[in-house]
């Protein structure tokens, strides 16, 4: 009896405290889905539009037109135990008598495991319709990384274990690949893994390549487009001769941004297989191993002609995050994508 009573007491104490999420239910819905909490009539207000058209922007890089987010939105009295579990929650506050500026809070795991609740609070519908729309751009990088170290917790626990050791042996890199990504394919300084013989409606890639660093123009536009194209003519053929990848060019967009406190530059575009018909979308991230004079690019592509694209492209670019270079792998153990701070958070993870 003194055993099931301390047992019971621990179960009370985790539920009303910040600690462990052990106890807490699992979060649902799909990935990128997302519940908005505010009232119907806000909801279709010059406001209520605003975010909408936030979370209703295209996932770039895409042959075709696809939403971001799979967007819900149920009023307060409809927020009942059904729904708190839910993966994504924004949650709309308006209150004059309570906020005198408009800003964006959020709160982990407080109805489920791997949850997020971000709440707008705002003085007035005017503030927060302005408010959303010039932070457009950081509520949707928020979500998409929250979404991204989802997928990075699950590479985590389970990857593909000859990938790794590939990629170690070849590129004295780490990275991690999902279990169901099989085929493994190597040359000079390149490594391709794809699931083609999954027999399934789409197929995944991912591919790993270096070439020797000489200064910034490596990350020209017109360098990448040359190094890519040249590197997979020779490591990517098609099924006849003369065929071969090649970068769709004017589709190509690169940023430029930090990971793992150095340079990264991330490039996302459109494939094609010359003299064939297949293409799809690809997203690479290309970084510097000062140690080795090179620059490493993983790269993620995609063909799937019959059907979406976009959930298929965010999962392969969560497992770009995954490389470490020769100098990361000893003075880090964990992986994930920086925390994206949309505003403040919020400590009072109450129930």
């Amino acid at each position: 009896m003194k055993k099931l009573l301390f047992t019971l007491s621990l179960m009370i104490l985790a539920a009303c405290s910040d600690g462990p999420t052990m106890f807490l239910p699992a979060s649902t819905g799909m990935p990128y889905e997302v519940l908005v909490i505010c009232e119907d009539d806000f909801w279709e207000a010059p406001a209520g539009r605003a975010l909408y058209d936030v979370l209703d922007t295209d996932i770039p890089g895409l042959p075709q037109s696809e939403r971001s987010f799979r967007i819900n939105q149920t009023p307060l009295a409809g927020f009942g135990k059904l729904l708190k579990p839910m993966r994504n929650i924004i949650e709309v506050k308006i209150d004059p008598t309570l906020y005198t500026t408009t800003k964006i809070k959020y709160t982990k795991d407080k109805y489920a495991s791997s949850q997020i609740i971000m709440t707008i609070q705002s003085p007035d519908a005017e503030s927060f319709r302005e408010y959303v729309s010039s932070n457009s751009q950081k509520i949707v990088d928020f979500l998409t990384s929250t979404e991204m170290n989802r997928e990075l917790k699950k590479l985590q626990k389970r990857h593909n274990p000859v990938f790794l050791d590939s990629v170690q042996k070849i590129f004295d890199c780490e990275l991690l690949l999902p279990l169901d990504i099989t085929g493994i394919k190597s040359g000079e300084n390149f490594l391709w893994a794809s699931d083609i013989a999954a027999n399934k409606k789409y197929i995944q890639n991912i591919v790993v390549y270096s070439y020797p660093y000489t200064d910034e123009s490596n990350f020209s536009l017109d360098n990448f487009i040359l190094m890519r194209d040249s590197i997979m003519k020779v490591n990517i053929p098609g099924g006849k001769e003369g065929q071969y990848m090649t970068t769709e060019a004017e589709f190509v967009d690169i940023k430029e941004t930090e990971f793992r406190e150095r340079y990264m530059q991330i490039a996302r575009g459109l494939w094609a297989m010359k003299n064939d018909m297949m293409g799809g979308p690809f997203v690479s991230h290309s970084v510097v191993d000062e140690k080795n004079g090179r620059v490493i690019v993983v790269e993620g592509f995609v063909y799937a002609p019959s059907e979406k694209k976009g959930n298929h492209i965010r999962k392969l670019e969560a497992t770009l995050f995954t490389l470490k270079l020769p100098v990361d792998k000893d003075i880090e153990n964990s992986v994930h994508i920086p925390e994206i701070v949309v505003e403040e958070k919020d400590s009072a993870n109450t129930k």
